[in-house]
């Protein structure tokens, strides 16, 4: 028996570890979309000078698009 529990306790922190991983993945995506909506609002506001003036907030949409995808709990090494 102590071996079934043990299996269980384990399956049990496989997939709260699944679960987290995929929550924080889709907080970082979502965290993306709000800076790509402050963008938009940017651009919008600025106008012709949209370039200068939202440089700090493109730059940082450019880095998130790199970093913040929403990852399944599989790697696949490609």
């Amino acid at each position: 028996m102590p071996v079934d529990e043990a299996r269980i306790a384990e399956y049990k922190a496989r997939l709260a570890e699944r679960e987290r991983v995929i929550r924080e993945s889709w907080v970082r995506t979502m965290e993306a979309k709000l800076v790509r909506e402050k963008l938009d609002r940017c651009y919008e506001t600025e106008g012709v000078n949209h370039m200068e003036s939202c440089k700090e907030l493109r730059d940082r949409y450019i880095d998130m698009l790199k970093d913040n995808r929403v990852q399944g709990y599989k790697h696949i090494d490609v």
